[in-house]
């Protein structure tokens, strides 16, 4: 409401009051415990009116509920919370010192007394912060005609300011006080010269051999002075006349004759403050007793006299230099070798007295040195003082102080020329021998470049010779079974079952050689877990014993506190089914085979031989109680399509890719034999020291579920015959299923919005790569599985031999169980 409207209805008492006069006529007081202002009672409005009238600080708490009203002086006090505390309960807006002024205002209200207090300490919150403030204020109760407390009068200021201005000033008068306690040889003065007394503190006074007073020694100068050394007294008395007379600075060392007879030093500092008419009025200063400073440098002195005196007494030149390089100090013996005048090769100088072909790599040697503090030594030719040039060594190290910075660069310059002398004739008469021993060397290592030709030769003939007969008795059953079911399916003859089993044994037999291969040559991509061994190898006890016979014993000898690994699961199965059915066949009339798991350590030595790094492995030893081997088959265990088994019954790939599997994943393998006592094969797993779990022992899986019309799979390959297999495989197991021949052609798809669930698609094809296609299908599809697949890949989604984390693969070729399986866990994972 407006002024005018608050008179024209009897509210007199809300005119004018400035901007909060304004805020609380125009404040829906309807909705509070206060109602209306028409209705306020006279004690509310007499109080209100005296508050909006104020010229300091003033505000009124109102109800049993202190709700608050002030004026325009006392707005700042609750910062940013006005004008929200308009209006409020006290208890609201001063939740933060309520514990403070709570009581008080309860002291007001209940006992009706009044309350004052100064430099009160509020730990307001102002500017999302808890504070320290100080104030000044009072609570006055305001009564009713009856007498009864109804409210509060509030005024006061706050003081914070200068509370913490003067706790500043007692704090830097106490560090000051402080400070020339600790620093007992500081004395101060006060020299009032009109009266010729001198104001001291003890420190002072005791100095100079007067006896302090209680209040400060006042006597004139003259006593003072009575105590300064005869051969300085006049050189100071003259300084503190000019001193006196201009009113500049006065900074005076001088010396202070003690009763004893022994000296101190001292350092005077102090300015005169002068009249308008130049006439000296008061001049304060402080002393420093300053003896040790005295003592050091003349210990310095001597000391630097005893250094040259020996620096100039050895052969060798010796030199300094300051941080940056400024040579400042050359012994005698520079000069004596040099025959320069002393001084001429200060700073940069000595850099003329160097070999022409000499003086820029010592240059930059030295600017090296400079600017990493590493020592300089450098071999160079340097100007005799016959105009000969000479071989000198020259050498530096630089001092520090205790920050690690360097302070001086101290250095030598020693003749070497007899040296080098001798070096030239002993190098004259080893030419010869080099020569010889560098054309026998050349001999040596052609000889050997042969001879790792040939055996690189002979291994990639035996590697060859093995991959051509395996390969061919395979594709021979492939070839044999396809065309007897080709001719007797062209006589109408159905019953080819033997032959379809007989192609499909071939094919996946060179499957698996190239599987093995792949491993051997450490190029299988691997999929690493967390993996405990004790678990793995307990897993597998079951389908060893079922799996190598009665006849064999299989025991285990698990080690508690076993380390993690990282490896991937079926690979480290299959090597350790591998070693145990080598083990079985080694036993041919039984006997025992032993698995057993222990923490190890590399050492440097060890894992330099063998090419590993040093440090912590698990281990899992598989021994067998067999025939054993000859040293010289056991240093051939792990060649490719090496194998002691009579024809037919091994592909002498399995402990080779063993060895490869291992390998890749940063470990290492090694075999232990003798004949008629068996065999061990000890694998070395590097420790896991991630934060994963191990994985779960895996189960057999259940058989592979079909697909739904409703989930779609677009397959991206760019062999035809493959693309249809795959296409009519995946349509045969129930999905929908789309196609495309590159990565552009299946992305114009999607980009057209054509909506899949899965991506199947091969990893190495042309224009662009399964991997890049999926990059971009995930970014217009973010929720899209994808499945990769390949015969062979090598960086796309596998790196250091290594699946990339989260990639789902399929290796090439599958089986459709394999497919369902594979497509299924996909989808539903």
């Amino acid at each position: 409401m407006s002024g005018t409207g608050a008179a024209g209805h009897g509210l007199h008492f809300l005119t004018g009051g400035g901007a909060m006069g304004r805020m609380i006529r125009d404040h829906d007081w309807a909705a509070t415990p206060l109602g209306s202002p028409e209705g306020w009672p006279p004690a509310l409005r007499a109080a209100l009116s005296i508050c909006l009238g104020a010229t300091i600080p003033t505000a009124i708490y109102w109800g049993p509920e202190l709700r608050l009203l002030y004026n325009d002086a006392w707005a700042p006090i609750p910062a940013e919370r006005h004008p929200w505390a308009l209006g409020r309960p006290a208890r609201e807006v001063w939740s933060d010192i309520w514990h403070v002024v709570g009581p008080q205002f309860g002291r007001a209200m209940d006992a009706g007394e009044g309350f004052t207090t100064y430099d009160q300490m509020l730990p307001m919150e102002r500017g999302g912060a808890v504070r320290e403030t100080y104030w000044n204020y009072s609570f006055t109760p305001i009564r009713d005609d009856d007498g009864t407390v109804v409210g509060v009068f509030n005024q006061g200021n706050e003081t914070t300011t200068r509370i913490l201005t003067e706790r500043a000033l007692r704090q830097s008068e106490e560090r000051l006080a402080l400070a020339l306690a600790a620093a007992n040889s500081v004395g101060i003065w006060d020299w009032d010269v009109r009266a010729d007394v001198v104001t001291t503190d003890a420190r002072f006074a005791r100095l100079y051999g007067v006896e302090p007073a209680p209040t400060g020694a006042n006597a004139p100068l003259k006593d003072f002075f009575a105590r300064i050394h005869p051969d300085d007294a006049a050189r100071v008395e003259s300084a503190l006349a000019e001193a006196l007379r201009s009113g500049d600075e006065f900074a005076e060392e001088y010396r202070l004759l003690a009763p004893d007879g022994s000296v101190r030093w001292v350092a005077a500092q102090g300015r005169c403050t002068l009249a308008e008419d130049g006439t000296p009025l008061r001049f304060p200063g402080i002393t420093l007793d300053i003896t040790r400073r005295r003592q050091t440098e003349e210990a310095l002195r001597e000391g630097e006299a005893r250094l040259r005196a020996i620096t100039d007494s050895i052969d060798h030149m010796v030199w300094s230099t300051r941080p940056d390089g400024f040579h400042d100090y050359f012994n005698q013996r520079w000069y004596d070798f040099t025959g320069v005048t002393p001084g001429t090769t200060d700073g940069g100088g000595w850099m003329g007295l160097f070999h022409p072909d000499d003086h820029e790599r010592t240059r930059v040697a030295w600017a090296h040195s400079l600017s990493t503090g590493e020592p300089y030594r450098i071999e160079y030719r340097l100007r005799h003082r016959s105009g000969a040039w000479r071989w000198v060594l020259g050498r530096a190290q630089p001092v520090r102080d205790a920050d690690g910075r360097i302070v001086r660069w101290y250095g030598t310059c020693t003749d070497i020329q007899d040296i080098v002398d001798a070096r030239e004739v002993l190098a004259r008469s080893r030419e010869d021998l080099e020569r010889q021993i560098e054309a026998r060397t050349q001999e040596l290592m052609r000889a050997e470049e042969a001879m790792r030709q040939l055996q690189k030769m002979e291994a990639v003939g035996q590697l060859t010779g093995g991959i051509a007969h395996d390969f061919n008795n395979m594709l021979a059953v492939v070839l044999g079974g396809l065309s007897l079911m080709e001719r007797r399916l062209a006589r109408g003859d159905t019953d080819v079952g033997r032959y379809l089993e007989g192609a499909k044994d071939g094919a996946l037999r060179a499957a698996a050689l190239t599987q093995r291969l792949l491993a051997f040559s450490r190029q299988q991509p691997l999929a690493p877990e967390p993996l405990d061994a004790n678990r793995l190898v307990t897993g597998m006890t079951e389908l060893l014993t079922r799996t190598l016979g009665e006849h064999i014993r299989v025991e285990t000898v698990l080690s508690a506190g076993l380390w993690r690994i990282h490896a991937d699961a079926s690979q480290l199965e299959n090597a350790v089914l591998n070693l145990s059915v080598n083990a079985r066949d080694a036993m041919p009339a039984g006997g025992r085979l032993t698995i057993e798991t222990a923490n190890a350590h590399m050492d440097d030595r060890y894992a330099a031989e063998h090419a590993i790094p040093a440090g912590q492995y698990v281990l899992i030893a598989v021994s067998d109680t067999g025939t054993g081997m000859e040293p010289a088959v056991a240093a051939r265990a792990f060649d490719p399509f090496f194998t002691t088994k009579s024809v037919g019954r091994g592909t002498g790939l399995g402990l080779s890719q063993v060895f490869g599997f291992v390998r890749q994943s940063g470990g290492h393998v090694k075999i232990y034999s003798e004949v008629g006592v068996g065999t061990t094969v000890k694998l070395y797993l590097p420790r896991f020291y991630g934060t994963a779990q191990p994985a779960a022992v895996r189960r057999a899986a259940p058989p592979p579920g079909l697909g739904h019309p409703s989930e779609v799979v677009l397959v991206v390959e760019d062999d035809d015959r493959v693309r249809a297999w795959s296409v009519e495989a995946l349509r045969e197991l129930g999905y929908t299923v789309l196609h495309a021949a590159n990565g552009p052609e299946a992305l114009t798809r999607l980009q057209a919005g054509q909506a899949i669930d899965l991506l199947f698609t091969d990893v190495v094809m042309p224009d662009m790569t399964g991997r890049e296609l999926a990059d971009r299908a995930l970014a217009l599809l973010p929720d899209l599985k994808v499945l990769f697949t390949t015969g062979y890949t090598r960086n796309a989604i596998v790196h250091n031999g290594m699946l990339d984390p989260g990639t789902n693969f399929l290796p090439k070729p599958f089986s459709l169980d394999q497919l369902a399986a594979k497509v299924r866990s996909v989808l539903d994972g």
